[in-house]
């Protein structure tokens, strides 16, 4: 199967053709992919090389023009490096544009921690505005990145990822999906970690409610789940552990309730390793991720 990855540029490339608005705007990474968009749209196709704050700055510049950019290079080198222009040159300047990464939390672990960007969404959430979307297929990434290109003049992030479910769902760039229902606690699954979810907690009476757009935050569809399903909350997210706990806590805000963050943790882990070594050191592999989400539930049962 390919990847979300190897699904942009060919998707880039007929957006280009569809539409005239739309630019594409690299810093070398991923560049051979848009080989053929470079010689047929030399005016909309620009590789700026390895400046990541003109990568930003120069997008910003084509859509003061009234073009759509598209700017994509690892989400290190796109959200972190460059966060001042991402900050200014579009939230003040009020333009938009689609910010595309690769890389995900760590999807190159031989890269090191300076290719790694598990604090991305967290650090988009200091900012007004935002949609973010977070594909766990690469169907949904393609279908993602063309709702985020159609989206006017918004400012939308999207995040792939090698990792991926087995199957694809059918996404709508707004609403979770209601993948499982139960009655004793309800666990949020983003993007490329939903199998791993359903596996762990598969036997368990819980709601599974799978999101491919945390920003906007569903908090309708996580108050309709918790009526029926209980109101502790398990946030399953393929990035820093937490990031959307205070979105929950808000959506909840008049129930009494309980939630747990679970993600990548805040340690940095300096061996190189494997994706896999990576997820099961974070606890985010099935047999971990059953044990924290089961134990959890129990607290909460025992408690009440």
């Amino acid at each position: 199967m390919d990847t979300m990855r190897d699904r942009l540029a060919p998707t880039l490339t007929r957006l280009l053709q569809e539409d005239p608005r739309v630019a594409v705007v690299l810093a070398e990474i991923g560049k051979d992919g848009f080989a053929d968009a470079l010689r047929q749209y030399p005016d909309r196709v620009i590789n700026v090389g390895i400046r990541e704050q003109l990568l930003v700055g120069a997008a910003a510049g084509m859509a003061l023009t009234g073009l759509r950019p598209v700017v994509h290079t690892f989400a290190s080198f796109l959200v972190e490096r460059p966060f001042e222009q991402v900050k200014l040159d579009f939230g003040y300047q009020g333009v938009g544009a689609v910010l595309v990464s690769a890389a995900a939390s760590y999807d190159w672990p031989a890269g090191g921690y300076t290719h790694m960007a598990p604090g991305d969404v967290a650090l988009l959430d200091t900012l007004d505005g935002w949609t973010v979307h977070v594909p766990g297929h690469p169907d949904e990434a393609e279908t993602l990145l063309r709702h985020a290109v159609a989206a006017g003049d918004d400012t939308v992030y999207v995040r792939l990822s090698l990792q991926s479910n087995a199957q694809a769902r059918q996404v709508d760039g707004e609403r979770f999906l209601t993948v499982r229902e139960g009655r004793s606690g309800v666990v949020v699954a983003v993007g490329p970690l939903l199998d791993a979810v359903l596996e762990a907690t598969e036997g368990l009476d819980a709601t599974v409610l799978y999101a491919t757009t945390v920003r906007p935050f569903d908090g309708e569809a996580l108050r309709r789940a918790t009526r029926a399903g209980g109101t502790d909350v398990v946030l399953v997210e393929p990035y820093l552990a937490g990031t959307s706990t205070a979105a929950a806590n808000d959506a909840l805000a008049d129930v009494p309730h309980r939630v747990l963050g679970l993600g990548v943790g805040r340690a940095e882990l300096r061996r190189y390793g494997t994706v896999e070594q990576h997820t099961a050191a974070h606890g985010l592999d099935a047999a971990s991720l059953r044990q924290r989400i089961s134990g959890f539930f129990q607290q909460g049962a025992a408690g009440s």
